[in-house]
């Protein structure tokens, strides 16, 4: 009970901020360029600090090697996601101009305006490493593998064009996982840290981690801009948003909790934050960027935007489950 308790406090907070940035947007506070603003100062400055302090910080060496096996159970959770997804396509008939937009709720998630701040209010800092692997897994599933689903998916193409999306290095290679890279090439060479130690140059240490503590307040802020600009009476359930729903919030966590099982029952000694961090994320809502990505190749936009927001509504509500099932689990 008391775990529950603590997973409904931390959500609760995370509503309230989204709540005025909400607020904020619907008064007239914020001006229609502030979301562009944030998202970049968040995207390009705050995250990429953020996550190159944690990393530098909490790894070395050693633990860079025993969270290897992290990359494998999030590379067999996207694996099966996509097989799952695929075949329901065909199982339910999902008609073009949507199959795109449900593979990738299916699989890719928020991790970045959602999954992370969540993660930080429920786990804290400690499980920041194992969050870098699902976001490392899961940018490379949505820039490498989700965005050719999306644009295969353009019901003006003739079956058979070949005509499609060119592959974009900069989309795989965002500024929060350049800062990861370059992390791990710092602890690679073994560079040292003092700049950064507070007791040793405080004003730089202390002003990274400033700039780094940025991303949560502002991410959520970010998310209630969006839901404001999005408009709740917009959100509608048919059959199709209800199925690309069940796969974000139930098949998704499903398969990464089935991944987990199997390899501790084969002795791998799976920690609990490691496990409670990839099921969580498993779990976090549909892209933001989702509606965007369909409407340049002509999808179902209103499809993508309805999954996205009520996925992202409805997440408060699915976390003090999950939290539960991770209780009973670990």
């Amino acid at each position: 009970m008391d775990a529950f308790i603590t997973s409904l406090s931390s959500v609760g907070e995370i509503v309230l901020v989204i709540a005025l940035g909400y607020w904020l947007r619907k008064s007239g506070k914020l001006a229609d360029t502030f979301k562009g603003n944030i998202s970049f100062l968040i995207m390009n400055v705050a995250l990429p600090v953020s996550i190159f302090m944690s990393v530098i910080t909490k790894l070395d060496r050693g633990k860079i090697v025993s969270l290897s096996s992290g990359l494998l159970y999030t590379f067999l959770s996207f694996l099966l996601g996509y097989v799952v997804a695929i075949l329901l396509i065909y199982v339910f008939k999902i008609r073009k101009g949507r199959r795109g937009t449900f593979i990738n709720m299916f699989v890719n998630a928020n991790t970045i305006f959602i999954g992370m701040p969540l993660n930080l209010a429920l786990f804290g800092k400690e499980a920041v490493p194992y969050f870098l692997i699902y976001y490392l897994m899961n940018t490379i599933s949505t820039w490498a593998i989700g965005i050719f689903f999306i644009s295969a998916d353009d019901p003006t193409k003739e079956k058979g064009s070949k005509d499609s999306a060119g592959f974009n290095w900069k989309k795989l290679l965002p500024a929060p996982l350049i800062g990861f890279i370059v992390a791990l090439v710092w602890i690679a060479f073994n560079i040292p840290t003092t700049f950064i130690e507070s007791d040793k140059f405080p004003m730089l240490g202390k002003t990274f981690e400033m700039v780094g503590s940025l991303v949560t307040p502002l991410s959520l802020i970010y998310i209630g801009i969006i839901l404001a600009d999005a408009g709740l009476k917009s959100i509608h359930f048919d059959r199709d948003s209800v199925l690309a729903l069940l796969g974000r919030f139930v098949i998704a966590p499903a398969l990464m909790i089935g991944i987990l099982v199997l390899f501790a029952n084969g002795g791998a000694g799976v920690p609990s934050i490691e496990a409670s961090t990839f099921i969580i994320q498993a779990a976090a809502p549909g892209l933001a960027v989702l509606p965007m990505l369909v409407g340049r190749s002509n999808g179902d936009v209103d499809y993508a935007n309805n999954v996205v927001i009520t996925s992202t509504v409805l997440f408060v509500i699915v976390v003090p489950i999950l939290m539960q099932v991770i209780n009973v689990l670990y």
